[in-house]
């Protein structure tokens, strides 16, 4: 069941839902958007033939907006993060998906993973692309995505927060994969 507004600001004072920093014109009738953070990470040309997904590699670079704005180029891939720390209890989970205003000018505000887990906390890194023929500049602070929240029938038995395997719990700046611990 996808929490409706009144639902989602009840959980929110009593702090089950974290949302922080969080203004009230950010709650929706089934959602909260969230914004942009100034950091960025631009993925690197290098002589590399491929990214092995084996192999932890660095080739992304961090950087900050400058002077707050960054033009994304068409077909260009980067990964952003919320300005917003989201923290979530073990019987709701979150769903992040991009804004529709950005959709329509080509931008995603996040490819895949939207899923938050139980007991998630942190930052939430987006992935970002302009699939647009024109670039787009992309503003620190303006709205990017929103998340929708949904009750579990039950608590989770071992949450994100305390799982062996939870990469990213915690994560306040942008993370690079880590899909070399899976394989």
């Amino acid at each position: 069941m996808i929490l409706p507004d009144h639902e989602i600001k009840k959980l929110i004072e009593e702090g089950r839902i974290g949302i922080e920093p969080l203004q009230e014109n950010q709650i929706k009738s089934a959602c909260v958007d969230l914004s942009l953070g100034p950091e960025i990470r631009i993925f690197r040309h290098t002589h590399e033939p491929c990214i092995d997904s084996k192999v932890p590699s660095d080739y992304i670079e961090s950087t900050v907006m400058e002077k707050g704005k960054f033009i994304l180029h068409p077909g260009e891939f980067i990964l952003g993060i919320t300005k917003e720390k989201v923290s979530l209890p073990d019987d709701i989970v979150g769903y992040v998906d991009g804004k529709s205003s950005l959709g329509r000018i080509g931008i995603t505000a996040h490819i895949t993973s939207g899923w938050v887990d139980p007991g998630f906390g942190g930052r939430l890194v987006l992935e970002i692309t302009n699939l647009g023929r024109m670039p787009v500049v992309l503003y620190a602070g303006m709205k990017i995505c929103k998340i929708l929240f949904f009750s579990m029938s039950s608590p989770s038995k071992v949450p994100y927060n305390i799982r062996q395997d939870s990469k990213y719990h915690g994560q306040m700046d942008i993370e690079q994969s880590k899909i070399h611990e899976d394989i």
